[in-house]
């Protein structure tokens, strides 16, 4: 069987992160651990997640034309990952995260979005190629709503299934959430996008419901420890999260998605319900280790 074929439209970003033994109050300073510099941003979290799990990925981005820039690209190729959407920029900086992790790996994050904010409908159309191939199409909010509109209009003219994760929430273009075949928001970006507060599975139903009310083919609503509650066109139901012991929750909705990607291109047996379970225990081991994209495990070790 071929690899699946996986397309990606978003962000790419060089984290900086510091554990602590807690997260700082506001006006707080706190000490940190050592600083590590690591490759993120939600588009090449995703893209590392699928290729690692079997995917052939093409990821469609912009980065500055500097250290950061040049780190970020030797990365994703070490991955396999198709460089060649992928646009360095003169004149803007690679997108940055700061990153601090406290107890039990959750985590406060400021990016500064960089040759980010510049992605545009014409990056995306230059890929068409490898867009009209694609089995699955990734999406998230960290780069311009017109390169998302642009990557959906032109796989629709394929059979090509578009995941979208509207993460950050702030911004997000509703248009989105009818556009797309699945939407992925955590509780966070539930409650922003259908104020809907999701405290359990029930609430978290009631927000996935919502979303499909509001033009969601699928909506998922992912829920961290507790796993994910869905429904839509596939059903309603369920998906628990195995349990770990987590050491980093950073990019951990990126490993699910990455994975449910994966998952539904190799159309497995039990449907969307078994795909949603295969990206649960991949987000799971991913919380097991400290770092973004290099927590993403391979298929050996999850299976």
């Amino acid at each position: 069987m071929s690899a699946p074929r996986v397309s990606v439209a978003g962000s790419i970003n060089m984290d900086v992160a510091v554990h602590v033994a807690r997260l700082p109050l506001p006006g707080e300073t706190v000490p940190g651990g050592e600083a590590t510099l690591s490759l993120g941003g939600k588009g090449a979290n995703q893209a590392v997640a699928a290729a690692r799990l079997g995917a052939s990925v093409a990821l469609i981005g912009r980065v500055g034309r500097d250290a950061f820039g040049a780190a970020a690209l030797t990365a994703l190729t070490a991955e396999g990952i198709d460089p060649g959407g992928i646009i360095q920029m003169d004149d803007a900086a690679t997108g940055v995260a700061l990153i601090t992790i406290g107890e039990g790996g959750q985590n406060m994050i400021t990016v500064s979005p960089g040759a980010n904010a510049w992605l545009s409908p014409a990056d995306i159309l230059n890929r068409a190629a490898a867009l009209s191939r694609s089995n699955v199409l990734l999406l998230q909010n960290e780069v311009p709503g017109e390169a998302a509109h642009a990557a959906i209009q032109l796989v629709r003219q394929g059979p090509c299934l578009v995941i979208c994760d509207p993460a950050p929430a702030f911004g997000y273009d509703p248009a989105l959430i009818a556009a797309a075949d699945i939407i992925t928001p955590n509780e966070t970006e539930a409650l922003a996008l259908t104020g809907i507060a999701v405290l359990d599975a029930a609430s978290g139903l009631a927000a996935a419901r919502r979303l499909v009310a509001m033009g969601a083919r699928v909506a998922v609503v992912k829920m961290g420890a507790r796993g994910v509650v869905f429904a839509g066109a596939e059903g309603e139901g369920a998906v628990a999260a195995p349990p770990v012991e987590a050491v980093d929750t950073v990019a951990a909705g990126d490993c699910f998605n990455g994975a449910l990607a994966v998952s539904l291109a190799e159309k497995p047996e039990g449907g969307l319900r078994a795909a949603l379970a295969f990206a649960c225990r991949a987000a799971a081991l991913s919380v097991t280790r400290s770092g973004a994209s290099q927590s993403m495990p391979r298929r050996a070790e999850l299976l």
